[in-house]
């Protein structure tokens, strides 16, 4: 069907909420990666022939949303309206959550979040589960996980309501409101305005005011205008974008609309990586689908306004996230970046004025115009407004996606949201931003993240991943693996870039080594400020972060590994080795048992012994050793 205009889109919205009223019961499956792959698919299925069976159709609807966030507890099952929070299900409980929760109203405590303090371990988890013991701190609705219960989701909030693959879904959420009161009340200028009044930044890593960027490509000379969705999220461990698009891929189809009707443009690109299927797959349908109800294509709602979108597929290089790179490779060309007298808005995609912003920018839009630039501009800090997504992994209790507003502290979001460091572990360092972000130390753990926050503490914002490290981290390798990444990732077009960071990376590989000298620490850092200061894109001008604030926040570190050839954390091969302590040792012999090179020798009622020539240290006896009897020295 076609929505002529805006009433139409009105009345449907109206219709469908009362539609779907009529149900008694939402069961809201998690459908993102994540959880798909922990068979969430097969859940669906089992949800959907039970419901069937019992004919209980007419009062429990089934959906497969987008990723709920919290992918550490997946597949997770909430139960609307009540909001019941069922996490690790698996299609056992699937009856048991129909005859018991839906039907009857009862609560199956074993598929609860329990909330257990620092300090608590596993075996006391097992124990409370017994009958007469203390009582176990079982949280039943979503709201009041701890992990959901800190957040503030604006932009991510609908993943865990609606079907991708249902524009229905997305438009009785008040879905294409925001462009219909742009198209039939507000002129573009209007709508830049607004735009720069929110004081929304870009949140693919410049934070680049976007009102601005948008007011520029209107006032660019040109006979045709583009508008662009970065989606070429390729930070190791950031997945915001993927998520959005898999789960709400219209929230970007409406926030480029009215981007495409503010500067004046017909023609849209969404550029996505290829390693993104059910992305591309979902966007692929939400696109037809917004083509096939009006809302794409020619004369949308009935105003003469005409904009479609295509889905360029990149390869997977780094360095096309960067802006130019980007339109390089939509045009089927290499993907390199150029230099920046010459701005994009001016002259883009094909040498014509374009204006690219990041998927969760463009998520941002429609909750701009629906609620207002003074209700947006009230999140955040003075120069950060609104709120983040973040992914948070490494060594951190509950990995998933945060949302928060700008401001908030990076102990809110580790401890508080991400229940802290798991294993009774010290809490070392937080990288944000990407392979070209910086490591914060404990010391700051209470910086206000923002934009210009993180900068000054020698990171960046970047996409918003978040990797936490816990104390048997060595941040000297940290920094090598991350260099080793950028290496791989320049596209070699600046020597700067290309060879400096190959530079950079030796010399911290020789420093893991056992190879480092005196003066390689200053060399690091003088050859740092060259990198930076003459590379040609964002690349090469933040891959030094890591070594600099690692050098800045753990010197230390680096001079153990020079000096005195030691790795405190035990991380660098060459500088440690596997010894038995002879007190502690139980004489178990399951470290001589699963040693895969021969390099212990055991016999019963008598203390292991590790041949160091032999030992590759592989680091499995440390593993598997119960009463922790192996030491690095």
């Amino acid at each position: 069907m076609k929505i002529k205009n805006k009433e139409a889109l009105e009345k449907l919205q109206k219709k469908l909420s009362k539609e779907f009223s009529k149900f008694e019961t939402l069961v809201a499956i998690c459908g993102g990666t994540g959880c798909r792959g922990s068979k969430a698919q097969k859940i669906v299925a089992a949800f959907k022939k039970e419901i069937k069976s019992r004919k209980l159709g007419k009062k429990v609807v089934v959906k497969e949303t987008g990723c709920h966030g919290f992918c550490e507890k997946g597949p997770l099952v909430v139960i609307r309206p009540e909001n019941i929070f069922y996490q690790e299900v698996n299609e056992e409980h699937v009856t048991d959550i129909i005859e018991k929760t839906i039907l009857n109203k009862e609560i199956l405590e074993d598929l609860l979040f329990e909330i257990i303090h620092e300090g608590q371990k596993k075996a006391k988890k097992k124990k409370a589960k017994k009958k007469n013991d203390e009582k176990r701190n079982l949280v039943i609705k979503e709201d009041d996980v701890p992990f959901y219960k800190n957040q503030v989701r604006t932009v991510f909030g609908q993943n865990g309501y609606i079907d991708p693959k249902c524009i229905e879904d997305y438009i009785s959420y008040k879905g294409y409101t925001a462009l219909a009161k742009v198209l039939t009340e507000m002129e573009p200028e209007e709508v830049i305005s607004e735009v720069e009044k929110s004081r929304l930044r870009g949140r693919g890593g410049g934070g680049f005011p976007a009102g601005r960027k948008w007011r520029s490509c209107r006032n660019a000379a040109g006979e045709k205008k583009y508008v662009v969705c970065n989606a070429d999220e390729g930070d190791p461990g950031a997945y915001m974008d993927r998520s959005i698009l898999e789960g709400n891929p219209h929230s970007v189809i409406e926030g480029m609309l009215i981007a495409a009707f503010a500067i004046g443009s017909k023609d849209g690109y969404v550029y996505v990586r290829a390693e993104y299927p059910l992305a591309v797959e979902n966007l692929a349908f939400a696109i037809d689908e917004a083509r096939n109800w009006g809302l794409l294509g020619e004369n949308i709602l009935g105003t003469g306004f005409t904009f479609d979108i295509k889905i360029s597929i990149g390869g997977g290089a780094f360095v096309c996230g960067e802006s130019t790179a980007l339109m390089l490779s939509i045009e089927g060309k290499v993907g390199e970046p150029r230099t920046k007298h010459i701005h994009t808005v001016e002259s883009g995609l094909y040498d014509l004025p374009t204006n690219l912003n990041n998927v969760e920018t463009w998520a941002n839009v429609p909750l701009i115009i629906n609620r207002g630039s003074d209700w947006y501009s009230k999140i955040g800090t003075e120069t950060s407004k609104g709120t983040k997504l973040f992914s948070l992994v490494g060594n951190v209790v509950n990995t998933g996606l945060v949302e928060v507003p700008m401001g908030v502290s990076l102990r809110k979001i580790i401890f508080d949201i991400g229940g802290g460091v798991p294993n009774g572990k010290k809490y070392k360092a937080v990288q944000t931003g990407g392979p070209s972000g910086g490591c914060i130390p404990e010391s700051m753990l209470d910086l206000p993240v923002g934009f210009d926050e993180l900068e000054n503490a020698g990171s960046m914002m970047g996409s918003g991943g978040m990797i936490v490290m816990d104390e048997d981290t060595c941040m000297v390798d940290i920094s090598r693996y991350f260099l080793s990444f950028l290496v791989e990732e320049s596209c070699g077009k600046c020597t700067t870039c290309r060879e400096g960071c190959f530079q950079l990376y030796n010399i911290v590989q020789r420093i893991t080594e056992g190879k480092g000298k005196k003066g390689d620490i200053e060399q690091l850092e003088e050859l740092s400020v060259t990198i930076k200061e003459a590379s040609l894109c964002a690349l090469g001008k933040s891959a030094p972060n890591p070594v600099l604030s690692t050098i800045k926040h753990f010197r230390e570190e680096y001079e153990q590994h020079i000096n005195e050839r030691k790795c405190p954390a035990g991380v660098c091969k060459a500088l440690f080795e596997y010894e038995v302590d002879s007190e502690v040792c139980t004489m178990c012999g399951i470290c001589f048992k699963k040693c895969p090179s021969d390099a212990i020798t055991w016999k019963k009622k008598e203390i292991a012994v590790i041949d160091k020539i032999a030992c590759t240290k592989c680091g499995i006896c440390f593993e598997v050793c119960k009463d922790d009897s192996i030491l690095k020295v």
